[in-house]
């Protein structure tokens, strides 16, 4: 039997280990450490209003987001809008199709950050989680534990990866990118450095606004992950208690048995 569980385990690291190389194979994925990952870790409020605010300035002209409802952005734990601010925020940027009207009216918090089918661009709110699995550190994938899933490593390396060559097949112009599947891309890099200019003087490098865009999107992929860690450490803090005062009244219950046969003996 334990061999058995020896060999299993062999066999899931092996398979671990070929998984990671396989992404290696398909393009170099840069580790990026995020304030979120980790089973403590919580979304930096300032780093997901930067980007936001890339989002809406650069991204939003051919992405959507879709699932994301407005509100939201004024929810613990996110970009921590107040009221005011999630309703003049989609009120100054965004214009909604009312079917009752039949005609566009301004966003309200109620609303869904809309779709964007004009470029054909993929909606982003659930990129993060899609691009998930074995990128970030290499390795067996005992990292990603500690790490989180890598979609925004993906994200971050995808956006810092371009090397300026271009090609053109069958009239599409294709740009070479380290992190891309097959090293070309379609989609042009939409971030140089200094694309935007952040309120709270941030650094408006490449890498920082990487860093700020893929963050924004890990969070609207998973808006309630630091809920979901707070009540899993909650569980974990309850049955740990539980379990030492089970252990505890075992003994309790169990010694005048115990060493009732001694004395008997």
């Amino acid at each position: 039997m334990f061999k058995k569980l020896t060999l299993s385990a062999l066999t899931a690291l092996v398979i671990g280990s070929g998984g990671a190389m396989a992404a290696g194979d398909a393009g170099h994925i840069e580790d990026f450490d995020f304030s979120f990952e980790g089973a403590f870790g919580t979304y930096d409020q300032h780093q997901l209003q930067r980007g936001l605010q890339i989002y809406t300035e650069v991204c939003a002209s051919c992405h959507g987001l879709k699932y994301v409802p407005f509100r939201t952005l004024g929810d613990p734990g996110g970009p921590s809008f107040t009221e005011d601010e999630v309703r003049a925020y989609a009120e100054q940027n965004f214009e909604i199709f009312d079917e009752g009207l039949d005609d566009f009216r301004p966003a309200k918090p109620a609303d869904h950050f809309p779709a964007n089918t004009g470029a054909g661009a993929p909606d982003l709110t659930l990129m993060a989680k899609a691009r998930a699995g074995f990128h970030g550190p290499y390795g067996l994938g005992i990292n990603q534990f500690f790490k989180g899933i890598g979609g925004p490593e993906y994200i971050a390396s995808l956006l810092t990866g371009y090397t300026g060559e271009e090609k053109e097949e069958a009239g599409t112009t294709l740009y070479e990118n380290t992190a891309f599947p097959g090293g070309w891309i379609s989609m042009a890099p939409p971030l140089y450095g200094e694309d935007v200019e952040y309120a709270d003087g941030h650094s408006t490098s490449l890498h920082h606004e990487a860093q700020d865009i893929a963050a924004f999107l890990m969070w609207a992929a998973e808006p309630k992950m630091m809920a979901r860690k707070q009540a899993g450490f909650t569980a974990v803090l309850f049955l740990s208690v539980l379990a030492v005062l089970l252990y505890l009244t075992n003994k309790r219950l169990w010694k005048p048995v115990k060493y009732g046969r001694k004395d008997e003996a």
